[in-house]
């Protein structure tokens, strides 16, 4: 079983009331959105990283990018 941690939020008594009376699972939901919010924010941050990347790569020049990858065929 993976270790669980505790989450407490506050919200409007009038929510909580709703919620409770349409029967929703609000552990199982609030589970589901912080899944989501954190994959949202990895796939940005990779995002990021690979323009970043490709800015990098950009200033290289073609010759010297095409020497590196010969010089890496050849070794193996």
């Amino acid at each position: 079983m993976r270790k669980q941690a505790t989450v407490t939020a506050k919200i409007p008594a009038e929510l909580k009331e709703r919620l409770a009376r349409l029967g929703v699972n609000v552990s199982g939901m609030i589970r589901e959105a912080l899944e989501r919010e954190v994959k949202r924010v990895e796939k940005e941050r990779l995002r990021e990283l690979a323009e970043e990347a490709g800015e990098i790569l950009q200033k290289i020049p073609a010759e010297e990018f095409v020497q590196v990858v010969r010089e890496g065929r050849e070794e193996r």
